[in-house]
């Protein structure tokens, strides 16, 4: 599955387009690696986004093209959230 997708389906990002302006600006990573919206995702990937002056990192757990609003919560685990003092420290 596609990252902007993925992000789209599991609700961590609300809307595709936003989800391809976030990483096209290099504000994604895959696994320690910058990402593009075309990136492809597998489970056990790790998602690292930085939200102005926070970073969250996230584990997938599944991919699921068509989850239900009260399922998306099961494609992913938050695994740690930091704030940033800078929002170039990322």
């Amino acid at each position: 599955m596609r990252l902007d997708k993925f992000l789209k389906v599991s609700r961590i990002i609300k809307r595709r387009t936003l989800a391809k302006e976030i990483s096209d600006e290099g504000r994604i990573e895959v696994n320690g690696r910058p990402a593009k919206a075309s990136t492809a995702l597998a489970a056990g990937d790790t998602l690292k986004i930085r939200f102005g002056r926070s970073i969250m990192t996230y584990e997938i757990l599944e991919l699921n093209d068509k989850a239900k609003k009260e399922d998306s919560d099961r494609m992913y685990k938050v695994l740690n959230e930091e704030k940033i003092e800078k929002e170039s420290d990322f």
